[in-house]
C-alpha cells in the first residue's frame, strides 16, 4: 500500500532528506499509550520492527527515544500521521504532530509525517505472519505498525 508522506510536522518540502542518501532511520507509530519504533536503512530501503516504548508520557519516553538515538544514529525521523478513512485530521493528529515537531526540537533532524492509515491492520497482518499469538501479538503490534509507516516512507523516498 502507497500512502503519501507529509514531509514534515509544519511544512511539506520535497525530496531527499538534507543532504542524506544513506543513513538509519527511525520511524515511530505515535500513541497515547505506546510508541511503536522501527529502524530502517535509507540506501536499502529496508525496515525492521525494533521495540516498543510503553512508559508513562514525558521524560521517560523520551529519555528512552535519546537512547535509541544513540544507538541508531539516525540521519532523520519518520512519524506516522494518524487521519480519519477520510483523510482528516484529528486530535491523535495533533498530538502526533506535537511528538514529532519535540522530537526535531531535541535531536535537530528532519521529521517526516507520514500517513499511517490501515497500518494497524499491516501491523496485524504481519504480526499473524510471523507466527506471533495472544497476548504476546498484542506487544508486538505497535512496532510492526511503524514498520509499516517506514516501508511506506521508503517507498515514496524510492521514487523521489
Amino acid at each position: 500500500m502507497t500512502r503519501a508522506p507529509n514531509p514534515s510536522p509544519s511544512a511539506p518540502p520535497s525530496g531527499h532528506p538534507k543532504n542524506s542518501r544513506s543513513g538509519a532511520v527511525l520511524a515511530f507509530d505515535f500513541g497515547e499509550r505506546r510508541i511503536g519504533v522501527a529502524v530502517g536503512e535509507l540506501q536499502l530501503g529496508i525496515a525492521h520492527p525494533l521495540e516498543t516504548i510503553d512508559t508513562p508520557v514525558g521524560t521517560e519516553r523520551f529519555n528512552r527515544i535519546a537512547a535509541l538515538v544513540d544507538e541508531w544514529h539516525p540521519v532523520i525521523f519518520v512519524v506516522g500521521l494518524p487521519l480519519s478513512l477520510a483523510g482528516e485530521e484529528h486530535r491523535l493528529s495533533a498530538l502526533a504532530r506535537k511528538f514529532a515537531r519535540r522530537l526535531e526540537a531535541r535531536h535537530g533532524l528532519e521529521v517526516r509525517m507520514v500517513d499511517e492509515r490501515l497500518s494497524s491492520v499491516e501491523a496485524r497482518r504481519a504480526v499473524a505472519d510471523s507466527g506471533i499469538r495472544g497476548r504476546e501479538a498484542e506487544q508486538h503490534l505497535d512496532r510492526f505498525a511503524a514498520k509499516s509507516i517506514l516501508e511506506s516512507f521508503f517507498e515514496e523516498y524510492a521514487v523521489a
